[in-house]
């Protein structure tokens, strides 16, 4: 190996793995961020919920996230949220 493959290849590796490193601070960062609940679903409601996040590229954790935030932000929602009563399909 040559010197100048030699300092390509060290330069790669070096810029490589501060990169890892970089991704694996903000994961944990992020991490840090979030709070785990449990919560229980009428499971008709979920199974349709997952087909419909399936076919939409969505996942519980956006639905939840945006939904809270909604909640504190926009009093019109939370105003629809507190009298919707009807929850069959």
């Amino acid at each position: 190996m040559t010197i100048k493959n030699y300092v390509i290849n060290t330069y790669l590796f070096d810029s490589v793995h501060i990169y890892i490193r970089q991704l694996y601070k903000t994961y944990i960062m992020n991490k840090k961020d979030l709070t785990l609940t449990s919560v229980k679903i009428q499971s008709d409601l979920f199974e349709e919920f997952k087909v419909a996040c399936v076919r939409h590229k969505f996942s519980f954790q956006k639905l939840a996230d945006r939904c809270v935030h909604l909640y504190l932000t926009d009093e019109d929602f939370k105003k629809q949220i507190h009298n919707h009563l009807n929850i069959d399909l």
